[in-house]
């Protein structure tokens, strides 16, 4: 990997356009302000949903009253992948563009995105209300390994982000154009990394943190088959934008690369590959 890699170069050209950005008081404050409010949601949402789901759901602040809590918690579960899928359609894009008034709302688009997936989990995860119940926790060598192996889930998901292209999937890529006064340049169709075996590693990853955890609760047994499926089911739909966006060169990615299996085989580069 060097800084001709795509991946390194994308946030390179960002990093040097907003060390010197050009004059403009109110975007430059406005492109911060949305950055650092993108990412303090994106940290927190994610350290809550390592903490969490590691305990199982077994610990959480929501303290809705049962038999409700279970129709709360359910709202939680629904309310992000709904609205993540909603807002990746046509309607769902324009909307995210006249969020933020005035005429920067469509370069901002890609973090407000971010900043509202990342106050979804938050609140996902801040707000559930435990059951009470807990079926199995693992202790000795086993909460070691289960532990081991849930901290490798994060780190290959953090991978396969990267692969991703970093910039986009954190939601740097709007406020960073932005305050260099650019145009937002998407990544390029992922073929890099963990795509070069699997075509969605992110979604596997990320369900492979569902599974991982040391603590087991009807809660945590809940959440894990809902996200499971959702990580099964959704890609399909990316894949339709991939396939409308990027045509025959999407095709022979598609029938050259598993979808959520690698195969067995040594993996050859993807035709196109980056």
């Amino acid at each position: 990997m060097t800084f001709t890699d795509p991946r390194i170069a994308r946030l390179i050209v960002l990093v040097r356009g907003i060390r010197r950005p050009p004059p403009g008081m109110a975007r430059i404050a406005l492109a911060l302000s949305v950055g650092i409010l993108c990412h303090a949601f994106f940290v927190a949402g994610v350290l809550a949903m390592i903490v969490v789901m590691y305990y199982g759901l077994s610990e959480s602040f929501g303290n809705v009253p049962w038999p409700w809590a279970a129709l709360a918690n359910a709202y939680l579960i629904l309310q992000f992948p709904v609205a993540h899928s909603a807002l990746l359609t046509g309607p769902g894009g324009r909307l995210l563009a006249r969020l933020i008034p005035g005429p920067h709302g469509a370069t901002l688009a890609t973090t407000t995105y971010a900043m509202i997936a990342s106050i979804q989990i938050l609140a996902l995860f801040m707000l559930w209300t435990p059951s009470g119940i807990v079926w199995w926790r693992a202790e000795g060598a086993v909460l070691w390994v289960l532990t081991a192996a849930y901290a490798a889930s994060w780190m290959l998901l953090m991978k396969a982000i990267f692969d991703a292209g970093t910039e986009l999937q954190l939601g740097a890529l709007g406020w960073m154009s932005l305050m260099a006064w650019s145009r937002p340049v998407f990544p390029d169709m992922p073929t890099q990394g963990l795509f070069r075996f699997i075509r969605q590693p992110i979604y596997v990853a990320f369900a492979m943190t569902l599974w991982t955890v040391p603590v087991w609760t009807p809660d945590q047994l809940f959440l894990a088959v809902s996200y499971s499926a959702y990580c099964l089911l959704a890609p399909r739909l990316k894949e339709r934008r991939f396939a409308a966006r990027h045509g025959d060169r999407f095709h022979r990615y598609r029938s050259a690369v598993p979808y959520m299996l690698p195969r067995l085989t040594s993996a050859k580069d993807p035709p196109d590959a980056q």
